[in-house]
């Protein structure tokens, strides 16, 4: 965690968004499922995908139903961001049948076995930063700037060295 899997899946998310009619980003899957349930997740998707509320569904497979239905000849992006089960990719994004040509899906996750059963196409493992580049991130959240003052150099280092590369420890 914190080696800016959300951030990267965010960022991607918000360059191209605009080029998708049909797109949602479900964030945080793991807390949200453990919270409302698969159902509330299939429900939030199609959903935020139509722009309404109408849709009914009572189940994970009448929603893998509607999923399929609504989507499966539309070009979609979707996020679905930190995922910690196989059942959460099942009732959301079981198959890249289930929508068109041309569709996007991001997911997160910390266990990359997870995207097995979904034939996922690309995978991209997210890295800690070099040195340089946590020095940088710590000084535009400290300092908005590229680099810290000269006289903060030694102990911007030794910060950006204690948080291991990772960008959210940076951050924060």
């Amino acid at each position: 965690g914190g080696v800016g899997k959300t951030t990267a899946a965010d960022a991607i998310y918000n360059k191209i968004h605009h080029r998708f009619q049909f797109k949602c980003h479900l964030g945080d899957v793991s807390d949200t499922e453990h919270r409302y349930g698969l159902v509330y997740l299939q429900k939030q998707l199609v959903s935020n995908m139509f722009k309404q509320t109408i849709f009914q569904i009572n189940s994970v497979g009448e929603g893998i139903g509607v999923i399929k239905r609504r989507l499966q000849h539309r070009k979609v992006l979707i996020v679905i961001d930190n995922v910690d089960k196989v059942e959460q990719l099942s009732a959301l994004a079981g198959d890249r049948e289930w929508f068109g040509p041309g569709s996007i899906i991001i997911i997160t996750t910390r266990d990359e076995h997870l995207l097995n059963p979904v034939r996922v196409n690309m995978r991209y493992p997210a890295k800690e930063m070099n040195e340089e580049e946590a020095l940088e991130l710590f000084s535009w959240h400290t300092f908005a700037d590229n680099c810290p003052k000269e006289e903060y150099l030694e102990l911007s280092k030794n910060v950006v060295s204690y948080c291991g590369g990772f960008p959210l420890a940076l951050k924060v």
